[in-house]
């Protein structure tokens, strides 16, 4: 009994010690981070742009919590955007180098950024880029600086757009375990994978002109950024003909073969301060501290920028996903504030949860009646992500973004054959005719089915409803667009899914003259947990990450990604409005 009880006391006194180092730690690190608060920014300073991490849309921290980006394992593309903003009138701040990106962002992100830089650069300052290794979304950013560096033993992946769908109808036969798919008769792309072994001729056509239409935007720019004709560009992809330094400046995509050093001789001499041995190089990460308190508007009146990123789920929602609670949290928020006289709502989801997606259809509606409502759409605004947006007075979308995807599906797991394969038997027993519905163990009933069938009509046919009075367009007409077909935003602007090609300042922009305000701030939502809380929540959840880890390495990448998407298909419950497939574009 003594033994136990001072084992006990030894735990405790380990918790309590750890609990006080922590919390040392943490007043070391919040004086530590006000400390860095005043960043100083030398004369003729480079900004380099390193974006190592994840860009989300929005990352939602509080720049009065000292932990707020302590933990953060993603970088905002607001925040970026503004930094690029405030350098462009900094006088201390010369130029920018773009230095060994491995871009961690969608097409519209990184359209994004480009086109800031662009205006950065129309200011008469320098961008320079150098990369061991350009791949082929490093090198659309890169394209817009005045010279392109390179490694000597480096190479450029530039051949075009290509996409990848898995099909896993012969892994269900072999298994035993299959999807059962439930979907709007003509919906066809969104459940092939699990249907079929090859891809279909439809498919593949709206695949590629998807891609196409994405790769004929990045060629544009390009082209502008480096001289070359678009049929020039589309040869060199053809012949691979960036894949070693010297054939990649011989097309023209760069402009010098250097090592890294000669790289930052380059950037002193573009500074002039070739006779300095210092050359000042300011991280992104740093200059937040000083561009963030900068916003770019200001005013008394406000226009709400409301951040609806990841899949749509049923529930409160987080940085990563959509729900209901949040979301509606913050329409609501926003559509009560005096002050807020516009909503800009930025979507950036493959979909998800119909219903979902329709309650939170519902509360933009609601704040309609009050103000101006105008969508911002980034990386991807499909199926789900549409519907939310279907209803704004305005929607705006980037050349680059995915689109459109209107249609509703279910797919439910079903272990029959492999039951029957290992020898179990499931045995139901019920109340009344249709207590028991459905068993994971038998094979499903035609009454079920025709019931979720039922379902399954009655949430596309409202999707349509949706559209069609969003848009203007009879439920024929949106019917038409339908069928689960995905768009790029230049082809979802031709046949009216979006009103205008632009990006989210242009929305904001749009928003305020609506709301006839010339002088104006901007208010995000929602409010994520601060950087403690979500230290602590993942602290708490170590185990599951070091479990995915531990899976992901035995098994290797490719196979996990097989097993994350068969396991994202078990777990989605109810009519789903979501992209027809996961869409790989590399």
């Amino acid at each position: 009994m003594k033994f136990l009880r001072n084992f006990l006391a030894a735990i405790l006194g380990c918790l309590v010690a750890f609990g006080i180092i922590f919390f040392m730690f943490f007043i070391f690190a919040s004086l530590f981070g006000s400390a860095e608060d005043g960043v100083a920014v030398k004369k003729n300073s480079v900004l380099e742009l390193q974006l190592q991490l994840p860009i989300s849309d929005y990352v939602g921290s509080n720049a009065d919590d000292p932990f707020g980006t302590l933990f953060q394992e993603s970088q905002g593309l607001d925040e970026i955007l503004n930094a690029i903003e405030v350098a462009k009138n900094d006088d201390d701040i010369k130029g920018i180098s773009i230095n060994n990106n491995f871009t961690m962002a969608g097409y519209a992100q990184t359209q994004e950024i480009r086109r800031a830089l662009q205006d950065f650069k129309n200011t008469g300052k320098f961008i320079y880029t150098f990369s061991d290794f350009y791949m082929q979304k490093d090198y659309y950013l890169a394209s817009v600086a005045d010279s392109i560096f390179i490694n000597p033993v480096g190479a450029i992946d530039f051949k075009g757009l290509a996409s990848e769908v898995l099909f896993f109808k012969d892994l269900q036969e072999k298994t035993g375990v299959k999807m059962e798919v439930i979907r709007h008769g003509k919906y066809k792309s969104a459940v092939e994978p699990f249907l079929e072994n090859e891809m279909s001729d439809a498919n593949r056509t709206q695949i590629k002109e998807l891609i196409g239409s994405l790769w004929n935007s990045m060629v544009e720019e390009i082209s502008d950024g480096r001289n070359i004709l678009p049929k020039d560009l589309n040869r060199i992809a053809d012949t691979l003909g960036g894949r070693t330094p010297e054939l990649a400046k011989a097309s023209g995509l760069i402009d010098g073969i250097v090592f890294h050093d000669q790289y930052e001789a380059k950037l002193k001499y573009a500074v002039d301060s070739v006779l300095d041995n210092d050359l000042h190089i300011v991280a992104l990460d740093d200059y937040l501290k000083r561009s963030n308190p900068k916003m770019k508007k200001s005013g008394k009146d406000k226009i709400a920028v409301i951040y609806a990123q990841g899949e749509i789920i049923y529930g409160e929602g987080g940085p990563n996903q959509i729900g209901q609670g949040l979301m509606n949290e913050a329409i609501i928020k926003a559509k009560e504030d005096d002050k807020v006289k516009a909503i800009v709502l930025r979507v950036d989801s493959p979909g998800g949860s119909a219903l979902t997606s329709d309650i939170i259809w519902r509360e933009i509606e609601l704040a309609k009646e009050k103000k101006p409502v105008v969508v911002s759409m980034g990386n991807v605004a499909a199926s789900g992500g549409y519907y939310i947006a279907a209803g704004a007075d305005k929607i705006f979308a980037e050349p680059t973004t995915i689109t459109g995807s209107i249609g509703v599906f279910g797919t439910i797991p079903n272990m029959t054959e492999l039951a029957e394969d290992i020898g179990i038997n499931a045995e139901q027993v019920g109340t009344n005719e249709n207590s028991v519905d459905y068993s994971l163990f038998e094979p499903m009933t035609d009454t079920f089915r025709s019931t979720v069938q039922e379902g399954i009509e009655d949430v596309y046919e409202t999707f349509l409803d949706r559209v069609s009075q969003g848009r203007g367009i009879t439920v024929a007409q949106a019917d038409s667009l339908a069928q689960g077909r995905v768009w790029s935003g230049v082809d979802a602007k031709n046949n009216g899914l979006v009103d205008e090609l632009g990006n989210l300042n242009d929305a904001i922009e749009e928003a305020a003259k609506m709301a006839k305000i010339e002088e104006y701030g901007i208010k995000k939502f929602p409010r994520y947990k601060t950087g403690l809380e979500q230290f602590m929540e993942d602290f708490g959840g170590a185990g599951a990450k070091a479990k995915k880890s531990i899976i992901e390495d035995e098994i290797g990448v490719e196979a996990y990604t097989i097993l994350k998407q068969v396991k994202s298909a078990m777990e989605q419950k109810g009519p789903q409005a979501r992209m027809p497939f996961v869409l790989d574009i590399k």
